[in-house]
């Protein structure tokens, strides 16, 4: 991936450094070879995942069903396609 992303398409493919627990959700933005993301949820039970994926889907402007969790279901370092976006944040070139 060129830093922590890489198009493939109309799809968005992410490497993601996830902050749980933080005191709100925001993208933070590049941090090393991955982009940083706090969420508020809790790593237990999948919360933390099913939290990102649906605070990244509304920060992208699509429905979750396009967010996809390609690797990286029990750690911080992640990666996840999202499928033809809505919309980019600032960090993030378009296509």
């Amino acid at each position: 991936m060129s830093d922590f992303h890489r198009w493939e398409g109309d799809s968005l493919l992410l490497a993601i450094r996830v902050q749980p627990r933080a005191s709100r959700d925001e993208i933070v933005g590049p941090h090393g070879n991955s982009l940083k993301v706090r969420i508020t949820a809790p790593p237990v039970d999948g919360r933390a995942n099913a939290h990102l994926i649906k605070y990244l889907a509304k920060a992208f402007g699509v429905p979750r069903a396009r967010v996809t969790l390609l690797a990286g279901e029990s750690g911080r370092d992640k990666r996840l396609r999202i499928d033809a976006p809505g919309r980019l944040p600032a960090c993030i070139p378009p296509a």
